[in-house]
């Protein structure tokens, strides 16, 4: 590892997001950049607020891979990305975890429209049938190469019939009605031991990614891409 912290490019607009990568790349010989602090947007962008990779993969994985690629390539910098969505068995059809951002369709521009109309859709359903899990992928870029991605599920919960405390959270608005029987809280309220006990998703995901950087990343000189998954 180089010794001056190598500067990799939090990939998304979202200031909760964000935090959650820093969280990831803690204690790493990283130097986690905003885009709003980037200068010289990509071509046919005003500013770097304006650019957004598709979202159109089949899996959450593939639709990380894109972003951090597209993101790296367009600042020309290592990148991280990340993709996920509530996984609800008992919906079918219904529901794609995939589309869980936009399952309420283009009229729905807030928080709590999405998450009303998740309430609307579960309102039928009882006991087993709420049960829902986590999906989540990272991946690592490096201008426009894969260099890993990983994909996993987190802990089981349920939907709740009604939201915990407080407004929900614009990016991970959905945590606010995803409930831990064991803990009687919703994903938001959760300390993180409590998470932690709970087979939480982004812990996960931290340790996986601070394995990479430890064992696999050397430097930007030796960047090498892998296959999907193989981290």
């Amino acid at each position: 590892m180089s010794q001056h912290p190598t500067p990799i490019l939090l990939a998304t607009g979202n200031g909760d997001k964000q935090q959650e990568f820093r969280r990831v790349l803690q204690g790493m010989a990283l130097r986690p950049v905003n885009p709003q602090d980037l200068e010289n947007p990509p071509p046919g962008h005003q500013s770097w607020r304006d650019f957004s990779p598709a979202e159109d993969g089949d899996t959450h994985e593939s639709i990380a891979r894109t972003k951090a690629a597209q993101w790296s390539q367009a600042a020309s910098m290592l990148a991280i990305a990340s993709d996920g969505g509530l996984v609800i068995p008992a919906l079918g059809g219904r529901w794609e975890s995939r589309h869980t951002h936009r399952f309420a369709g283009p009229a729905s521009t807030t928080a709590e429209e999405r998450r009303e109309r998740l309430l609307e859709l579960m309102a039928p359903l009882e006991g087993r049938d709420r049960q829902a899990s986590w999906a989540e992928a990272l991946a690592i870029a490096h201008r426009g190469r894969v260099l890993g991605s990983w994909e996993l599920r987190g802990g089981d919960g349920y939907i709740a019939e009604a939201p915990g405390p407080g407004g929900p959270v614009p990016e991970f608005w959905a945590f606010t009605v995803w409930k831990f029987p064991q803990f009687d809280k919703t994903y938001d309220q959760m300390t993180p031991a409590q998470r932690d006990a709970a087979n939480d998703h982004w812990t996960r995901l931290r340790q996986l990614v601070q394995r990479y950087f430890l064992s696999t990343f050397i430097s930007q000189r030796d960047l090498v891409p892998v296959p999907a998954g193989s981290c």
